[in-house]
């Protein structure tokens, strides 16, 4: 006789022997209990969880001649042949292979035949979510009011697949992925029974390949019994299965965490050389950041980490001399590049680059060391301007240093020695009562007119940016314009002209007149020099090695710059 694969040869039998589905099992033993089982169930889940199994056991314990029972006997005709899958009214299907409307037709006609010896006709269609739509919609009717001798146990692993009018028509239950525990116990009482010497750490390392499936774990197990000579040990499973030690994935971690450029990168070499897949490896490592995020966490977050405990203890002594906020940044970086690293034509190198990236990434600062380093920054851009202006300030860049505040006008200068103005603007400024023509400081008065209409006319206070005002002596107030001739030409467009004039009367008095002309050549030619000397201080703010070293920490983007104010006049 052919070998028989474990998974075979210790296929469940009964409800008891599935290993952790007993939300599932115990709902359809007492379904059975209480003669309510459904015409149709669909069992979804991921693969190698007992789908197909499960509906199985359901046929015999349907069709047992003790029954319908939870516990089908295992040894009447009925039960034998279902066990051997020879039985002549349970019909396993293949949804992939037969998935045309045509075959669904063929299946429908069979139905109204009597079971030959059983008391039900049993369909188990795996991997339904194959069929075709045009199949779905054949199987309706039958499937919402089958034959009363009729039963339809669907399998899937992907029900999002299947149409939604078949789903209303079945009693659904989801199978979940078996946790390591489970599969470490299931598959040492398999290795007990079969005489197979293995130690803990092999099957920890099988059970952490099957990825929560139990025949897969399986699987692997049939694997390394086959190629063992003797008692297995975790090097013979590292070799023969090409799974990366454990020991190395934990030495990468840590090299990452401390800096180690060196042994990094000599650990993907000895992984390459030994001929392991090194997406394997990137992926284990993002789930070793992972587990250590959730270990360095507080509260339940250890529930999470499907590990045994040696490791956790690992991961915990690892975590504890790291902040988390670091952990969360490499996490972070490699999530960002896993899906490119599957596109590099030389993984290795990709592997290489990244890691080199995340040992870039400098280990987050407590907040007492931050906020003195901003205490630096801030001093250290004042200091960067001339002594005339003050210093600029980079905005946006992450730093909590508030600007510099707007420095007088210089000695000489019109304006100079006049009070700053004190009276707030706002919005309702141009509304206010009207001040008496020719009280107070004209440049003061002047200033609010700007800041006023900068809230009510934005796109007229730009123009008004450069210009500077002037009394003729009398009631006549002449606006100088600074800048290009499209300036002067905007200013005196009629309505541009009108809100001026109405601001003017507002603070200068009703009898002001206006008058509006561009500045002589020796006046522009000083506005060039201001203006290129305020882009010779952006440049220098941005160009400070402490900005950049804000924005790198704090992963931030310059937004702005401001500078002092200087006297337009």
């Amino acid at each position: 006789m052919a070998y028989l694969v474990l998974a075979r040869k210790y296929r469940p039998q009964t409800f008891g022997e599935v290993v952790r589905q007993e939300h599932v099992t115990r709902t359809l033993a007492n379904a059975i209990a209480a003669e309510r089982v459904a015409h149709a169930i669909l069992f979804s889940g991921p693969r190698g969880t007992g789908k197909t199994t499960i509906a199985r056991i359901l046929a015999k314990a349907m069709n047992c001649q003790e029954g319908p029972t939870a516990t089908p006997c295992n040894q009447c005709p009925s039960c034998r042949e279902i066990t051997a899958g020879s039985a002549a009214d349970v019909y396993e299907i293949d949804g992939a292979s037969n998935n045309s409307v045509d075959q669904v037709r063929d299946l429908r006609d069979n139905l109204r035949y009597m079971p030959a010896r059983s008391r039900y006709k049993i369909y188990i269609i795996d991997e339904v979510h194959m069929l075709s739509i045009a199949a779905f919609n054949a199987l309706l009717k039958t499937l919402e009011e089958p034959p009363a001798h009729v039963l339809f146990f669907f399998a899937t692993t992907e029900p999002h697949k299947i149409p939604v009018t078949i789903l209303s028509r079945c009693q659904r239950h989801d199978l979940k992925r078996v946790e390591m525990d489970a599969l470490l116990a299931h598959m040492a009482s398999l290795c007990e029974q079969e005489g197979l010497d293995i130690d803990e750490e092999s099957l920890t390392l099988l059970a952490r390949e099957a990825d929560g499936s139990v025949r897969d774990s399986l699987s692997l197990l049939d694997q390394i019994m086959g190629a063992a000579d003797g008692a297995v040990r975790a090097q013979q499973v590292l070799d023969i299965l090409g799974i990366v030690d454990r020991k190395r994935l934990f030495a990468l971690s840590a090299g990452l965490l401390n800096g180690d450029t060196a042994g990094v990168l000599s650990i993907v070499d000895e992984v390459y050389q030994a001929g392991q897949d090194l997406i394997k490896l990137y992926d284990d490592l993002l789930e070793q950041f992972r587990n250590l995020i959730l270990v360095k966490g507080k509260g339940g977050s250890l529930g999470l980490v499907d590990l045994p405990g040696h490791e956790i203890e690992q991961l915990q002594a690892q975590a504890a001399k790291v902040p988390r906020v670091h952990l969360v940044q490499i996490f972070e970086q490699l999530f960002r590049q896993a899906e490119g690293l599957r596109f590099v034509a030389q993984p290795k190198l990709g592997l290489e680059c990244i890691l080199l990236t995340l040992l870039q990434i400098p280990a987050a600062l407590p907040i007492d060391t931050v906020i003195a380093r901003l205490d630096k920054v801030k001093d250290a851009c004042l200091q960067v301007l001339p002594a005339e202006p003050a210093a600029a300030h980079a905005a946006g860049a992450g730093s909590s240093a508030a600007p510099a505040p707007p420095q007088p006008p210089a000695a000489g200068a019109p304006g100079a020695g006049e009070a700053p103005a004190t009276r707030p603007v706002t919005a309702e400024t141009l509304k206010a009562p009207l001040p008496e023509p020719g009280s107070g400081d004209p440049q003061q008065r002047w200033e609010q007119i700007k800041a006023a209409l900068g809230k009510s006319h934005p796109s007229l206070a730009a123009h008004l940016k450069h210009c500077r005002l002037a009394l003729d002596g009398g009631q006549g107030v002449v606006i100088e314009a600074g800048g290009s001739e499209f300036s002067v030409k905007q200013l005196k467009k009629e309505r541009n002209r009108s809100i001026l004039e109405d601001a003017l009367h507002r603070y200068f008095g009703a009898g002001t007149t206006l008058s509006i002309h561009g500045r002589p050549a020796s006046q522009n030619h000083e506005f060039k020099e201001r203006r290129d000397r305020q882009e010779k201080m952006r440049k220098e703010a941005l160009n400070n090695p402490l900005v950049a070293d804000v924005i790198e920490v704090f992963n931030g983007k310059i937004l702005d710059i401001k500078l002092p104010k200087e006297s337009d006049t």
